[in-house]
């Protein structure tokens, strides 16, 4: 049975298919992390700014009082619109978006607390709770606007 049958299906005649949310999730966990690095490594190529997985999961280079500081904020937001748009085009409901959005702030945070130990700033905390609302608001808006896109049909 193929998994992404279910896909292109109206909510009303979708069945629920865990294999198909996994793979689902495991993309969106993906490209949040590679897209969090294409940022970072620009900001490293144009910028001249350090690079290591500290950038990735702990709250050191978050601070807005600094100039890489700012770099890092500004990559997790950019990361956070990039996300909302791999959302409209893996998740394609609206009503899935929180839930989905949700589960990769969740998993970033259980991979942070396991490598570094649990961000213990509020500036980490403060900017991955408006990167996950920007994620998900926006996400929900362009999944409600596929969802709204005229049905074509074909005249006989």
């Amino acid at each position: 049975e193929p998994v992404f049958e279910t896909m292109g299906q109206s909510s009303a005649h979708q069945q629920w298919n865990p294999k198909l949310i996994i793979y689902q999730m495991i993309a969106l966990q993906c490209l949040y992390y590679v897209t969090l690095g294409l940022f970072l490594g620009a900001s490293h190529v144009l910028l001249g700014t350090s690079l290591s997985l500290d950038h990735f999961f702990t709250a050191l280079h978050m601070n807005p009082q600094s100039a890489t500081g700012w770099i890092g904020i500004a990559s997790s937001i950019m990361t956070a619109l990039v996300g909302s748009l791999t959302m409209a085009v893996i998740v394609e409901k609206s009503r899935k978006c929180l839930d989905f959005g949700a589960t990769i702030y969740i998993f970033h945070l259980f991979i942070c607390s396991i490598t570094r130990g649990c961000p213990n700033s509020w500036d980490w905390w403060v900017v991955h709770l408006v990167g996950l609302v920007v994620m998900v608001v926006l996400g929900e808006y362009m999944c409600s606007r596929i969802e709204m896109r005229d049905i074509p049909l074909v005249s006989l």
